[in-house]
Protein backbone atom coordinates (compact mmCIF):
# COMPACT_ATOMS: atom_id res chain seq x y z
CA UNK A 1 0.00 0.00 0.00
CA UNK A 2 1.61 3.38 -0.77
CA UNK A 3 0.92 5.77 1.91
CA UNK A 4 2.07 9.16 1.36
CA UNK A 5 2.17 11.67 4.00
CA UNK A 6 0.49 15.37 3.27
CA UNK A 7 1.19 16.87 6.63
CA UNK A 8 2.63 16.13 10.36
CA UNK A 9 2.06 18.50 13.23
CA UNK A 10 1.18 18.67 16.87
CA UNK A 11 -1.88 19.80 17.26
CA UNK A 12 -2.06 21.85 21.28
CA UNK A 13 -5.28 22.58 23.03
CA UNK A 14 -6.75 25.34 22.58
CA UNK A 15 -6.24 27.09 25.97
CA UNK A 16 -3.14 26.41 28.12
CA UNK A 17 -3.18 24.00 30.39
CA UNK A 18 -3.03 25.77 33.92
CA UNK A 19 1.13 25.89 36.20
CA UNK A 20 -1.22 23.89 38.51
CA UNK A 21 -1.76 20.94 36.34
CA UNK A 22 1.46 20.82 34.80
CA UNK A 23 2.61 17.82 36.60
CA UNK A 24 -0.05 14.71 36.36
CA UNK A 25 0.79 11.94 38.95
CA UNK A 26 0.05 8.55 38.05
CA UNK A 27 -2.07 6.25 40.18
CA UNK A 28 -1.85 2.08 40.64
CA UNK A 29 -3.36 0.74 37.81
CA UNK A 30 -1.55 3.35 35.52
CA UNK A 31 2.08 2.40 36.77
CA UNK A 32 1.49 -1.43 36.34
CA UNK A 33 -0.36 -0.59 32.75
CA UNK A 34 1.33 -2.65 29.60
CA UNK A 35 4.03 -0.45 28.16
CA UNK A 36 2.44 -0.53 24.87
CA UNK A 37 -0.28 1.61 23.08
CA UNK A 38 -3.86 1.15 22.53
CA UNK A 39 -4.97 1.27 18.52
CA UNK A 40 -8.01 1.42 16.76
CA UNK A 41 -8.91 2.08 12.90
CA UNK A 42 -11.89 3.39 11.95
CA UNK A 43 -13.29 3.06 8.27
CA UNK A 44 -16.00 5.39 7.17
CA UNK A 45 -17.58 5.61 3.45
CA UNK A 46 -17.09 9.45 3.40
CA UNK A 47 -16.34 12.20 0.56
CA UNK A 48 -13.26 13.72 1.38
CA UNK A 49 -13.46 16.11 -1.56
CA UNK A 50 -14.20 19.07 1.08
CA UNK A 51 -10.73 20.96 1.23
CA UNK A 52 -11.53 22.15 4.53
CA UNK A 53 -12.04 18.28 5.57
CA UNK A 54 -8.51 18.03 7.08
CA UNK A 55 -8.38 21.09 9.01
CA UNK A 56 -12.07 20.88 10.51
CA UNK A 57 -10.83 17.69 12.59
CA UNK A 58 -7.78 19.83 13.67
CA UNK A 59 -9.32 22.67 15.26
CA UNK A 60 -12.22 20.64 16.43
CA UNK A 61 -9.57 18.41 18.38
CA UNK A 62 -7.69 21.59 19.66
CA UNK A 63 -11.26 22.43 21.26
CA UNK A 64 -11.39 19.10 22.62
CA UNK A 65 -8.09 18.72 24.41
CA UNK A 66 -8.73 20.76 27.50
CA UNK A 67 -10.35 18.45 29.11
CA UNK A 68 -8.07 15.78 27.97
CA UNK A 69 -4.83 18.09 28.97
CA UNK A 70 -2.80 15.08 30.12
CA UNK A 71 -3.10 13.34 26.27
CA UNK A 72 -1.52 16.31 24.92
CA UNK A 73 1.77 15.76 27.32
CA UNK A 74 4.59 13.72 27.71
CA UNK A 75 5.99 10.66 29.97
CA UNK A 76 8.65 10.99 32.57
CA UNK A 77 9.56 8.08 33.97
CA UNK A 78 12.90 9.27 35.54
CA UNK A 79 10.35 11.40 37.21
CA UNK A 80 8.59 9.47 39.47
CA UNK A 81 6.78 8.37 36.35
CA UNK A 82 4.30 11.69 36.15
CA UNK A 83 3.18 13.14 33.21
CA UNK A 84 4.58 16.31 32.15
CA UNK A 85 1.37 18.44 30.54
CA UNK A 86 3.47 21.38 28.91
CA UNK A 87 1.23 21.23 26.23
CA UNK A 88 3.98 19.62 24.01
CA UNK A 89 0.88 18.56 21.77
CA UNK A 90 -0.81 15.26 20.25
CA UNK A 91 0.50 14.58 17.25
CA UNK A 92 -1.57 14.49 13.93
CA UNK A 93 -0.47 12.91 10.61
CA UNK A 94 -2.94 13.21 7.11
CA UNK A 95 -2.03 10.74 4.52
CA UNK A 96 -3.28 9.48 1.49
CA UNK A 97 -3.18 6.33 -0.32
CA UNK A 98 -3.43 6.05 -3.59
CA UNK A 99 -3.01 2.65 -4.78
CA UNK A 100 -5.66 0.70 -3.02
CA UNK A 101 -9.24 1.13 -1.95
CA UNK A 102 -10.87 1.05 0.98
CA UNK A 103 -13.00 -1.50 0.51
CA UNK A 104 -10.30 -4.13 -0.72
CA UNK A 105 -8.55 -3.43 3.46
CA UNK A 106 -12.84 -3.41 5.02
CA UNK A 107 -13.29 -6.93 6.86
CA UNK A 108 -10.55 -8.98 5.49
CA UNK A 109 -8.51 -10.75 7.38
CA UNK A 110 -5.61 -11.41 4.52
CA UNK A 111 -5.00 -7.49 4.73
CA UNK A 112 -4.99 -7.21 8.29
CA UNK A 113 -1.01 -6.15 7.71
CA UNK A 114 -2.37 -3.35 5.94
CA UNK A 115 -4.38 -1.49 8.48
CA UNK A 116 -1.12 -1.48 10.55
CA UNK A 117 -0.28 0.91 8.37
CA UNK A 118 -2.94 3.45 9.31
CA UNK A 119 -2.10 3.52 12.84
CA UNK A 120 0.21 5.88 13.54
CA UNK A 121 2.20 5.13 16.35
CA UNK A 122 4.58 2.01 16.83
CA UNK A 123 3.18 -1.17 18.94
CA UNK A 124 5.60 -0.74 22.20
CA UNK A 125 5.60 1.93 23.83
CA UNK A 126 9.14 3.17 24.16
CA UNK A 127 8.77 6.13 26.77
CA UNK A 128 11.39 8.78 25.55
CA UNK A 129 10.36 12.24 26.71
CA UNK A 130 9.56 13.32 22.93
CA UNK A 131 6.99 10.34 22.82
CA UNK A 132 2.83 11.66 22.18
CA UNK A 133 0.98 9.94 24.38
CA UNK A 134 -1.83 10.20 21.63
CA UNK A 135 -1.04 10.03 17.68
CA UNK A 136 -3.98 10.34 15.16
CA UNK A 137 -3.46 9.55 11.59
CA UNK A 138 -6.53 10.51 8.95
CA UNK A 139 -5.91 8.85 5.65
CA UNK A 140 -7.95 9.29 2.70
CA UNK A 141 -8.45 7.30 -0.18
CA UNK A 142 -8.02 8.98 -3.92
CA UNK A 143 -9.45 5.79 -5.25
CA UNK A 144 -13.14 5.77 -4.70
CA UNK A 145 -12.88 7.89 -1.78
CA UNK A 146 -13.42 6.33 2.05
CA UNK A 147 -11.56 7.87 5.48
CA UNK A 148 -9.75 5.57 7.50
CA UNK A 149 -8.63 7.15 11.03
CA UNK A 150 -5.99 5.47 13.06
CA UNK A 151 -5.70 6.49 16.79
CA UNK A 152 -3.19 5.39 19.08
CA UNK A 153 -3.17 6.22 23.16
CA UNK A 154 -0.34 4.70 25.27
CA UNK A 155 -1.59 2.58 27.87
CA UNK A 156 0.26 4.80 30.18
CA UNK A 157 -2.19 7.55 30.22
CA UNK A 158 -5.36 5.32 29.67
CA UNK A 159 -6.98 2.24 28.71
CA UNK A 160 -9.58 1.49 26.27
CA UNK A 161 -12.23 3.27 28.26
CA UNK A 162 -10.20 6.24 27.97
CA UNK A 163 -9.79 6.33 24.57
CA UNK A 164 -13.51 6.11 23.20
CA UNK A 165 -14.76 8.44 26.14
CA UNK A 166 -12.05 10.96 24.32
CA UNK A 167 -13.27 9.86 20.98
CA UNK A 168 -16.79 10.45 21.83
CA UNK A 169 -16.38 13.86 23.22
CA UNK A 170 -14.27 14.93 20.27
CA UNK A 171 -16.70 13.70 18.12
CA UNK A 172 -20.03 15.66 19.28
CA UNK A 173 -17.32 18.50 19.03
CA UNK A 174 -16.94 17.98 15.10
CA UNK A 175 -20.25 17.63 14.28
CA UNK A 176 -20.95 20.79 15.94
CA UNK A 177 -22.15 20.47 19.25
CA UNK A 178 -21.45 21.93 22.35
CA UNK A 179 -19.01 21.00 24.67
CA UNK A 180 -19.79 19.07 27.79
CA UNK A 181 -18.93 21.42 31.03
CA UNK A 182 -16.38 19.70 32.31
CA UNK A 183 -13.36 21.67 34.09
CA UNK A 184 -9.76 21.09 32.92
CA UNK A 185 -8.97 17.52 33.62
CA UNK A 186 -11.48 16.42 35.99
CA UNK A 187 -11.59 13.31 34.43
CA UNK A 188 -8.27 11.98 35.25
CA UNK A 189 -8.81 11.26 38.27
CA UNK A 190 -7.23 7.70 38.72
CA UNK A 191 -4.53 8.30 41.83
CA UNK A 192 -7.58 9.87 43.77
CA UNK A 193 -9.18 6.45 43.68
CA UNK A 194 -5.80 4.41 43.75
CA UNK A 195 -2.65 6.12 44.62
CA UNK A 196 0.74 4.88 43.14
CA UNK A 197 2.87 2.60 45.05
CA UNK A 198 6.09 2.44 43.15
CA UNK A 199 8.17 -0.71 42.31
CA UNK A 200 5.78 -3.06 44.05
CA UNK A 201 2.70 -3.04 41.72
CA UNK A 202 2.50 -6.04 40.02
CA UNK A 203 3.22 -5.94 36.32
CA UNK A 204 0.93 -9.08 34.20
CA UNK A 205 2.44 -7.89 30.75
CA UNK A 206 5.80 -8.49 29.57
CA UNK A 207 7.42 -5.79 27.69
CA UNK A 208 7.09 -5.60 24.02
CA UNK A 209 9.48 -4.21 20.77
CA UNK A 210 7.12 -3.18 18.20
CA UNK A 211 10.87 -2.30 16.54
CA UNK A 212 12.23 -5.70 16.07
CA UNK A 213 11.25 -6.92 12.88
CA UNK A 214 12.29 -10.18 14.19
CA UNK A 215 8.92 -9.90 16.27
CA UNK A 216 7.06 -8.71 14.08
CA UNK A 217 7.73 -11.99 11.72
CA UNK A 218 7.29 -13.99 14.76
CA UNK A 219 3.36 -13.91 15.48
CA UNK A 220 0.11 -13.69 13.15
CA UNK A 221 -3.04 -12.07 13.92
CA UNK A 222 -6.05 -14.54 12.90
CA UNK A 223 -9.28 -12.85 12.65
CA UNK A 224 -12.24 -14.94 14.37
CA UNK A 225 -15.82 -13.98 12.89
CA UNK A 226 -18.78 -15.55 15.15
CA UNK A 227 -22.23 -14.09 13.88
CA UNK A 228 -25.22 -14.26 16.01
CA UNK A 229 -26.74 -17.58 14.76
CA UNK A 230 -23.64 -19.14 15.18
CA UNK A 231 -23.12 -17.69 18.72
CA UNK A 232 -27.07 -19.39 18.86
CA UNK A 233 -25.45 -22.39 17.77
CA UNK A 234 -22.37 -22.76 20.44
CA UNK A 235 -25.36 -21.83 23.14
CA UNK A 236 -27.16 -24.93 22.10
CA UNK A 237 -24.40 -27.02 21.64
CA UNK A 238 -22.68 -26.16 25.24
CA UNK A 239 -26.48 -26.77 26.71
CA UNK A 240 -26.98 -29.16 29.47
CA UNK A 241 -30.75 -30.44 29.61
CA UNK A 242 -32.08 -29.14 33.00
CA UNK A 243 -29.16 -26.90 32.78
CA UNK A 244 -30.30 -23.89 35.29
CA UNK A 245 -26.85 -21.99 34.81
CA UNK A 246 -26.99 -21.87 30.72
CA UNK A 247 -29.32 -18.83 30.43
CA UNK A 248 -26.38 -16.65 32.10
CA UNK A 249 -23.74 -17.39 29.33
CA UNK A 250 -22.94 -14.14 27.62
CA UNK A 251 -21.81 -13.98 24.01
CA UNK A 252 -18.25 -12.76 25.22
CA UNK A 253 -17.99 -15.76 27.81
CA UNK A 254 -19.00 -18.01 25.61
CA UNK A 255 -16.64 -16.84 22.41
CA UNK A 256 -13.91 -16.32 25.70
CA UNK A 257 -14.19 -20.05 26.22
CA UNK A 258 -14.30 -21.22 22.32
CA UNK A 259 -11.03 -19.70 21.51
CA UNK A 260 -9.71 -20.58 25.08
CA UNK A 261 -10.29 -24.37 24.54
CA UNK A 262 -8.61 -23.54 20.91
CA UNK A 263 -5.45 -22.23 22.39
CA UNK A 264 -5.65 -24.78 24.95
CA UNK A 265 -5.86 -27.24 22.62
CA UNK A 266 -2.71 -26.00 20.06
CA UNK A 267 -0.44 -25.55 22.79
CA UNK A 268 -1.29 -29.42 23.93
CA UNK A 269 -0.35 -30.43 20.19
CA UNK A 270 2.98 -28.21 19.89
CA UNK A 271 4.46 -28.74 23.54
CA UNK A 272 3.82 -32.14 24.04
CA UNK A 273 0.22 -33.80 25.07
CA UNK A 274 1.73 -35.45 28.37
CA UNK A 275 1.70 -34.09 30.79
CA UNK A 276 -1.33 -31.82 30.48
CA UNK A 277 -0.39 -28.29 30.51
CA UNK A 278 -2.19 -25.85 33.42
CA UNK A 279 -4.05 -23.13 31.18
CA UNK A 280 -4.87 -19.13 32.90
CA UNK A 281 -7.01 -16.75 31.35
CA UNK A 282 -6.55 -13.74 32.30
CA UNK A 283 -9.45 -11.22 31.85
CA UNK A 284 -9.47 -7.56 31.83
CA UNK A 285 -12.69 -5.45 34.29
CA UNK A 286 -13.61 -2.36 33.63
CA UNK A 287 -14.32 -0.37 36.95
CA UNK A 288 -16.26 2.14 36.02
CA UNK A 289 -19.73 3.55 36.30
CA UNK A 290 -20.95 -0.26 37.34
CA UNK A 291 -24.03 -0.54 39.60
CA UNK A 292 -21.24 -1.19 42.19
CA UNK A 293 -18.55 1.17 42.07
CA UNK A 294 -18.32 4.18 43.00
CA UNK A 295 -16.10 5.31 39.80
CA UNK A 296 -17.64 7.63 37.13
CA UNK A 297 -18.43 6.01 34.07
CA UNK A 298 -16.50 9.10 32.11
CA UNK A 299 -13.36 8.93 34.54
CA UNK A 300 -10.10 8.57 32.51
CA UNK A 301 -6.84 6.74 32.74
CA UNK A 302 -6.42 2.96 33.61
CA UNK A 303 -9.32 1.96 35.86
CA UNK A 304 -9.48 -1.95 35.57
CA UNK A 305 -8.20 -4.86 36.66
CA UNK A 306 -7.65 -8.45 36.00
CA UNK A 307 -8.86 -11.64 37.02
CA UNK A 308 -7.89 -15.06 36.04
CA UNK A 309 -9.49 -18.33 35.69
CA UNK A 310 -7.35 -21.60 35.90
CA UNK A 311 -7.58 -25.01 34.56
CA UNK A 312 -5.74 -27.56 35.45
CA UNK A 313 -6.31 -30.24 32.65
CA UNK A 314 -6.96 -30.18 29.09
CA UNK A 315 -10.34 -32.58 29.21
CA UNK A 316 -12.23 -29.21 29.53
CA UNK A 317 -15.14 -28.40 27.66
CA UNK A 318 -16.28 -25.32 26.08
CA UNK A 319 -19.09 -25.18 28.67
CA UNK A 320 -17.13 -26.05 31.52
CA UNK A 321 -14.86 -23.14 30.66
CA UNK A 322 -17.30 -20.89 30.27
CA UNK A 323 -18.15 -21.68 33.85
CA UNK A 324 -14.75 -20.75 34.77
CA UNK A 325 -14.70 -17.57 33.28
CA UNK A 326 -17.93 -16.83 34.51
CA UNK A 327 -17.44 -17.73 37.99
CA UNK A 328 -14.40 -15.59 38.12
CA UNK A 329 -15.71 -12.54 37.04
CA UNK A 330 -18.80 -12.98 39.22
CA UNK A 331 -16.80 -13.73 42.24
CA UNK A 332 -14.95 -10.20 41.79
CA UNK A 333 -18.05 -8.77 41.11
CA UNK A 334 -19.76 -10.06 44.22
CA UNK A 335 -16.88 -9.12 46.05
CA UNK A 336 -16.73 -5.32 44.01
CA UNK A 337 -19.81 -4.60 45.08
CA UNK A 338 -19.46 -5.82 49.10
CA UNK A 339 -17.17 -2.54 49.63
CA UNK A 340 -17.80 -0.58 47.43
CA UNK A 341 -18.29 2.60 49.58
CA UNK A 342 -14.87 1.67 51.57
CA UNK A 343 -12.29 3.65 48.76
CA UNK A 344 -9.72 1.19 50.77
CA UNK A 345 -11.00 -1.92 50.92
CA UNK A 346 -11.87 -1.26 47.14
CA UNK A 347 -7.88 -0.54 46.51
CA UNK A 348 -6.87 -3.58 48.67
CA UNK A 349 -9.44 -5.56 46.69
CA UNK A 350 -8.18 -4.50 43.14
CA UNK A 351 -4.13 -4.85 44.39
CA UNK A 352 -5.20 -8.76 45.39
CA UNK A 353 -6.84 -9.20 42.17
CA UNK A 354 -3.73 -8.23 40.10
CA UNK A 355 -1.64 -10.11 42.36
CA UNK A 356 -3.33 -13.32 42.02
CA UNK A 357 -3.75 -12.76 38.41
CA UNK A 358 0.34 -12.53 38.50
CA UNK A 359 0.79 -15.59 39.54
CA UNK A 360 1.26 -18.36 37.27
CA UNK A 361 1.75 -21.73 37.68
CA UNK A 362 5.09 -22.82 35.83
CA UNK A 363 4.82 -24.10 32.38
CA UNK A 364 1.47 -22.74 31.97
CA UNK A 365 -0.33 -21.97 28.75
CA UNK A 366 -1.21 -18.17 29.40
CA UNK A 367 -3.85 -16.50 27.47
CA UNK A 368 -4.74 -12.48 27.79
CA UNK A 369 -8.29 -11.38 27.36
CA UNK A 370 -9.56 -7.85 26.83
CA UNK A 371 -13.25 -7.65 25.71
CA UNK A 372 -14.03 -4.18 23.54
CA UNK A 373 -17.64 -5.67 23.09
CA UNK A 374 -20.30 -2.80 24.23
CA UNK A 375 -18.31 -0.24 23.94
CA UNK A 376 -20.11 1.80 21.39
CA UNK A 377 -17.58 2.51 18.30
CA UNK A 378 -20.30 2.17 15.70
CA UNK A 379 -21.61 5.18 16.78
CA UNK A 380 -18.70 7.78 16.63
CA UNK A 381 -19.95 10.40 14.11
CA UNK A 382 -17.95 13.37 12.92
CA UNK A 383 -20.02 14.37 10.43
CA UNK A 384 -19.58 12.39 7.58
CA UNK A 385 -21.68 9.16 8.88
CA UNK A 386 -21.05 6.28 11.03
CA UNK A 387 -18.27 3.56 10.68
CA UNK A 388 -18.49 0.66 8.71
CA UNK A 389 -15.61 -1.40 10.11
CA UNK A 390 -13.75 -0.92 13.05
CA UNK A 391 -10.15 -2.62 13.77
CA UNK A 392 -7.57 -2.54 16.20
CA UNK A 393 -5.07 -4.12 14.09
CA UNK A 394 -2.71 -6.84 14.78
CA UNK A 395 -2.31 -8.77 18.23
CA UNK A 396 0.73 -7.97 20.41
CA UNK A 397 1.54 -11.25 21.17
CA UNK A 398 1.00 -14.76 21.40
CA UNK A 399 -2.27 -16.13 22.86
CA UNK A 400 -3.65 -12.08 23.22
CA UNK A 401 -7.15 -12.24 22.41
CA UNK A 402 -9.33 -9.23 22.18
CA UNK A 403 -12.99 -9.29 21.17
CA UNK A 404 -15.15 -6.65 19.42
CA UNK A 405 -18.51 -6.54 18.14
CA UNK A 406 -19.17 -6.66 14.52
CA UNK A 407 -21.38 -4.06 12.93
CA UNK A 408 -24.95 -5.09 13.67
CA UNK A 409 -24.18 -5.46 17.28
CA UNK A 410 -25.20 -9.03 18.21
CA UNK A 411 -22.25 -10.65 16.87
CA UNK A 412 -17.91 -10.70 17.85
CA UNK A 413 -14.88 -10.22 15.93
CA UNK A 414 -11.93 -11.89 17.84
CA UNK A 415 -8.58 -11.38 17.34
CA UNK A 416 -6.04 -13.96 18.02
CA UNK A 417 -2.42 -13.61 18.32
CA UNK A 418 -0.54 -16.70 17.34
CA UNK A 419 2.89 -17.78 16.70
CA UNK A 420 3.06 -18.30 12.89
CA UNK A 421 4.87 -21.84 13.13
CA UNK A 422 1.58 -22.35 15.12
CA UNK A 423 -0.98 -21.29 12.99
CA UNK A 424 -1.79 -24.93 11.45
CA UNK A 425 -1.85 -26.27 14.78
CA UNK A 426 -4.61 -23.61 15.74
CA UNK A 427 -6.98 -23.99 12.52
CA UNK A 428 -7.16 -27.62 13.64
CA UNK A 429 -8.11 -26.77 16.87
CA UNK A 430 -10.93 -24.52 15.89
CA UNK A 431 -12.33 -27.35 13.30
CA UNK A 432 -12.18 -30.14 15.76
CA UNK A 433 -14.31 -27.60 18.15
CA UNK A 434 -16.42 -26.32 15.87
CA UNK A 435 -17.21 -30.36 14.63
CA UNK A 436 -17.68 -31.10 18.13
Amino acid sequence: MDIQKQSTKFIKPATQTPPTLHHHKLGLIDECAPPFNISVVFFYAADTNNPNFVSHLEKSLEKTLPRFYPLAGRYLEAADRVIECLDQGVEFIHAKVTNVKYEEIVGSEENLKLVDQLIPSPLGAVDQVTDPLLSIQVTTFESGGGVALGVSISHRVGDTATLFIFLNEWAAITRGESQTDFPPGSGFNTASFFPARGSSTPKLFPRTKSSDNLYRNKYVTKKLSFSESEISNLKDKVMVVGSEHQQYFSKVQLVSAFIWKALSDMDQRTNGEYPPRCSVLLWAINLRGKSTSLIPSDSCGNLSTAVSAKCETNDETVESLARLVRNSVKGFMDSYSKVRDDKEQVQKMVIKSRSDAAVIPPNSTVIRLTSWCKFPYYQLDFGFGKPIWVNRGRAIGKNVVYLMDDAGGNGVEAYVGVETKDVPYFEEALLNIKAY
